[in-house]
């Protein structure tokens, strides 16, 4: 009997501590490959009761200058696991900020975290070689490489018009700093030519797309 309530106590125990599970964190530039050092983590567990959701930080610090971190972590019963990364400043991407256990995030305990700088965009549009009202022009924005739609989608920008079109942005917009997917057509004379330009983006950088036809 003794030994039975040891081998209970025992079990009990281990449940109550919970099963060691070991955590890797990554934080990389989407655009560029490179690192994110010293970007503030957590790693947060919540369980539900009667008083509602309760909350509890695990483990906290920041990354090293790989841009990494490794934690162990006791994970125990009815308990919801996840991990948060501190989204730097002038980001204008990230691909889930917060990551849960045991979701498409966890891959063998590893998360990465991906986060892109922004840069600002307008658009400056002009019929340099108008032939008359039957001239047409159609934009299509067919996505980005850092969190938009591949290259053969079109999105959901698009500009149309007939005649000697001009068309200039009123103020600059924000967007993920990398590469930039367009295509546009042009109509004279009932023949249409095709076009594809790729514009690269830095973060902080201020550009005016020009496009002259």
């Amino acid at each position: 009997m003794r030994n039975l309530l040891f081998i209970l106590f025992g079990t009990l125990f281990l449940v109550s501590c919970g099963k060691k599970r070991s955590i890797h964190i990554t934080a990389t530039n989407a655009a560029t490959g490179e690192r994110y050092a010293g970007l503030q983590y957590y790693i947060v567990s919540s369980t539900t009761s009667g008083n509602g959701e309760k909350y509890k930080t695990e483990k906290s610090g920041f990354l090293n200058e790989n841009g990494e971190a490794t934690e162990i972590i006791r994970e125990k019963q009815y308990r919801t696991y996840a991990v948060r990364v501190v989204e730097p400043e002038n980001s204008c991407y990230n691909k889930e900020i917060t990551q849960y256990f045991d979701s498409p995030y966890d891959v063998d305990g590893t998360f990465t975290f991906e986060f892109a700088g922004c840069a600002n965009l307008k658009l400056n549009i002009n019929n340099i070689n108008c032939q008359g009202a039957s001239d047409y022009f159609k934009l299509y924005y067919m996505g980005r490489q850092v969190g938009g739609q591949g290259s053969n989608i079109v999105g959901a920008l698009s500009l149309q018009g007939g005649g000697c079109y001009s068309y200039t942005g009123n103020d600059f917009s924000s967007v993920p700093m990398g590469n930039m997917y367009w295509k546009w057509e042009v109509t004279r004379n009932n023949v249409t030519t095709t076009y594809y330009d790729t514009i690269n983006f830095s973060a902080g950088e201020y550009k005016i797309y020009d496009i002259n036809y």
